[in-house]
């Protein structure tokens, strides 16, 4: 479910659960291992890369849809658990974001140091709303953070997607990459990463994510409570199966 290609001092972890790469329990624990690995290992640098034209469609949503209420529970742990891991990883993350990416692969991306995004007929944004789930606080601020609280008070209540240009516009992606080229630029700005002063650099790496940080050291919303309300919920619920219908 996860590949890992070595490129000199920067590993390359690549979602690989086909046909989407939808985030169902497996792959998140599986890539919650990586990223405590690549922290153990003290690996330099690391690029998240998905397949060409699409980085994930986001939850699995058959799994969710399936799932009763205490494992629906322990996945939502798990799936904070990973956007906490990212968020307080040692290690750089840059998303090489290859295609697609709605809603759980955007709050991957939310949460890397650097994203670099394929030109083209893609499309990026937390859409969570258009399938009648909430997607909580400590996701909308870690989007706001990076695009800004009248954007996000625009783009987030409509579940709105935007194409790269958009997401480039609207600070979500750092740059654009031809599709057959993300990944090489990805790489390219990871070993630029490992290229500078460490000290210099993790000390001012923290100090920019500072707010992140904060968003797990002080949390406002009880996450299972307030999801495992949610994603049972009658609304939620119809929305998922009209989607697995199509």
């Amino acid at each position: 479910m996860i590949e890992r290609h070595e490129h000199g001092p920067v590993r390359e972890l690549r979602l690989a659960n086909p046909p989407v790469n939808a985030l169902n329990m497996a792959l998140v624990q599986r890539l919650d291992a990586e990223l405590a690995a690549a922290a153990e290992q003290h690996v330099p640098a690391l690029v998240l890369s998905g397949q060409p034209g699409l980085f994930s469609a986001g939850l699995d949503v058959r799994e969710v849809a399936a799932a009763a209420a205490e494992p629906l529970r322990r996945f939502i742990d798990a799936f904070f658990k990973l956007q906490e891991r990212l968020a307080r990883s040692p290690v750089p993350v840059v998303a090489a974001i290859t295609g697609h990416c709605p809603a759980g692969g955007t709050v991957l991306a939310l949460y890397c140091d650097h994203r670099v995004m394929a030109r083209g007929p893609f499309r990026i944004g937390l859409n969570e709303v258009q399938v009648g789930l909430y997607p909580g606080l400590t996701i909308y601020r870690a989007f706001e953070r990076l695009v800004g609280s009248a954007k996000a008070a625009s783009l987030l209540p409509r579940g709105a997607m935007l194409d790269p240009d958009a997401a480039l516009a609207s600070g979500l992606v750092d740059e654009l990459a031809e599709p057959e080229q993300v990944v090489a630029r990805a790489l390219e700005l990871a070993v630029e990463l490992t290229r500078l002063p460490p000290q210099a650099y993790a000390r001012t790496r923290s100090l920019v994510r500072t707010d992140l940080l904060r968003l797990f050291d002080e949390p406002d919303e009880d996450v299972s409570a307030v999801f495992g309300a949610e994603w049972v919920g009658a609304e939620a619920r119809e929305r998922m199966a009209a989607m697995l219908k199509r």
